[in-house]
């Protein structure tokens, strides 16, 4: 199938970073901000598949406030549930693939090890639940899907820890950081790297369809994560704040946070042939990418 890739979401920090990737490979893509292309509403996603007639759709909208949620299952389950539900009957219509982008959050963080695909579900609360279920919407509309779930995101684009952590560097002789929770930090142009290996693999005749977890390599802690970003921005800033370990019981929140949600991204690096990069090395490239051009705006 010809025809551009159609991006929903180009407003948010993952959507952002495929479309300067994509602009830079000069590869077909357009992107749709939720004014553009709002998931939520069925019209919208049929005008804009019959105005592009794309070859592949990519969903990087999502409901994101995970605490929010708690207070607002409906809001929720309407951007991550009954939103791709609509990209997937949309899509089936008109056999076009999807790439859709879950969550760490659908598993209760339970488990010892790294998760792979085939570990049973159980999400703990409303923003965990809202993505299981558009997964199985997905995945019941739509044969020819390609789910992603993914972790810990973060990026020079938007809103995300590790610009909150730069931020508050600047701000604070002390930062206290829960120590207990364990992931994958994703920095969002390993994303969109994971976003062009499907396309490719589709466009070579492959049909990798099924469910995928892809992340960062390596597992750290938030404290780790935030330490490791303040050794980075030193050079730029002449900062050293204290980063101090505290625990998940110390920093209460509405919703629950698995205490492990890493991810093993073996399966999709196997199909596909792309490992996102240490996640060390990526928080340094992003660091480096926003302290020597503040003026852009990054650490708003």
């Amino acid at each position: 199938m010809t025809g551009p890739i159609l991006l929903f979401g180009a407003g948010g920090q993952l959507g952002r970073e495929t479309m300067d990737l994509a602009k830079t490979r000069s590869i077909d893509l357009v992107g749709l901000t939720r004014a553009e292309g709002d998931i939520t509403d069925r019209n919208a996603i049929r005008a804009a598949l019959e105005r592009f007639t794309p070859r592949l759709i990519v969903n990087a909208a999502a409901y994101t406030a995970v605490d929010k949620a708690e207070s607002d299952v409906p809001g929720a389950f309407a951007g991550n549930a009954s939103g791709p539900q609509n990209l997937a009957v949309e899509a089936n219509a008109r056999s076009i693939p999807l790439i859709h982008f879950s969550t760490d959050y659908v598993f209760d963080g339970a488990k010892l090890a790294s998760y792979v695909e085939t570990d049973p579900i159980g999400p703990a609360g409303a923003y965990g639940r809202s993505k299981a279920e558009g997964e199985a919407l997905v995945r019941a509309e739509l044969p020819h899907h390609v789910i992603i779930r993914t972790a810990w995101v973060y990026g020079a684009h938007g809103a995300n820890f590790l610009k909150t952590m730069l931020r508050l560097a600047g701000e604070r002789d002390e930062l206290r950081v829960v120590a207990d929770q364990h992931g994958c930090p994703t920095a969002t142009i390993d994303l969109a790297e994971a976003i062009f290996a499907v396309d490719r693999a589709i466009s070579a005749g492959i049909q990798p369809w099924g469910t995928y977890h892809f992340a960062g390599t390596g597992v750290t802690t938030w404290h780790g994560f935030a330490n490791e970003i303040i050794e980075a921005a030193n050079p730029f800033n002449g900062k050293r704040p204290k980063v101090t370990a505290i625990q998940t019981a110390d920093f209460p929140k509405p919703a629950r946070r698995p205490v492990n949600s890493a991810l093993d991204s073996t399966h999709f690096t196997g199909v596909f042939g792309y490992r996102a990069a240490a996640w060390q090395d990526r928080m340094r490239d992003v660091v480096r990418q926003l302290m020597q051009n503040t003026s852009s705006g990054g650490l708003q």
